[in-house]
């Protein structure tokens, strides 16, 4: 019996691999959608056909590096079990995530940083969806008796806040890794959810 190929990439995802590739190289002043093309051996206007605009490609390009950001973050919001052990994983992973794209590629974290600054609509709904991930687990632990927030979207907001220094890229570029602040910030966090001074 032959085995099963994996189907070839759409005209969508060999575009934004390229992009990604070509962003690495030259960065983002100097990559536009005539560059994109060209290293696909396409016109740009094929290009132009899945994405309007060099603004709405770079979107894209955004949109797919949080998305890898955002997903293991999210199974471990929709998981059951105690909110404040979640809760402690979800931030360490986010950390973790962000430290490692820029200890391993640091002139491609730096690309992206660059790229998703300029993304607003896509940054604001990460951000969101971010916090929600945050809100449904404070919510389970209040429902559970852990934390006691009358506001677990507000809380979720504020944990984002009191936490964005280990993982907003701007600060993760530029200061090298504490893991013992870290884990008291974290700690303050899971103490002030738990007291209600959240």
């Amino acid at each position: 019996m032959p085995s099963a190929k994996a189907a070839p990439p759409d005209a969508r995802t060999r575009i934004l691999d390229a992009a990604v590739d070509q962003l690495r190289r030259h960065g983002p002043a100097k990559t536009g959608v005539v560059d994109v093309a060209r290293a696909l051996g396409i016109s740009h206007a094929a290009v132009y056909r899945q994405f309007d605009s060099k603004q709405a490609l770079f979107d894209a390009v955004a949109e797919r590096w949080l998305t890898a950001v955002s997903h293991p973050l999210k199974e471990i919001a929709a998981r059951r079990g105690k909110a404040a052990r979640r809760l402690e994983e979800w931030l360490t992973t986010l950390i973790a995530i962000k430290r490692r794209k820029a200890t391993e590629d640091p002139e491609l974290f730096a690309t992206y940083h660059a790229v998703t600054e300029a993304a607003h609509n896509v940054v604001s709904a990460h951000v969101a969806e971010l916090q929600d991930h945050l809100r449904r687990i404070i919510a389970d632990g209040v429902a559970s008796g852990e934390f006691k927030v009358s506001d677990p979207a507000a809380a979720a907001a504020a944990v984002l806040h009191a936490t964005s220094y280990f993982h907003h890229p701007h600060f993760v570029r530029e200061r090298p890794a504490d893991p013992a602040a870290e884990r008291r910030v974290v700690r303050l966090v899971l103490g002030g959810l738990a007291s209600g001074d959240i």
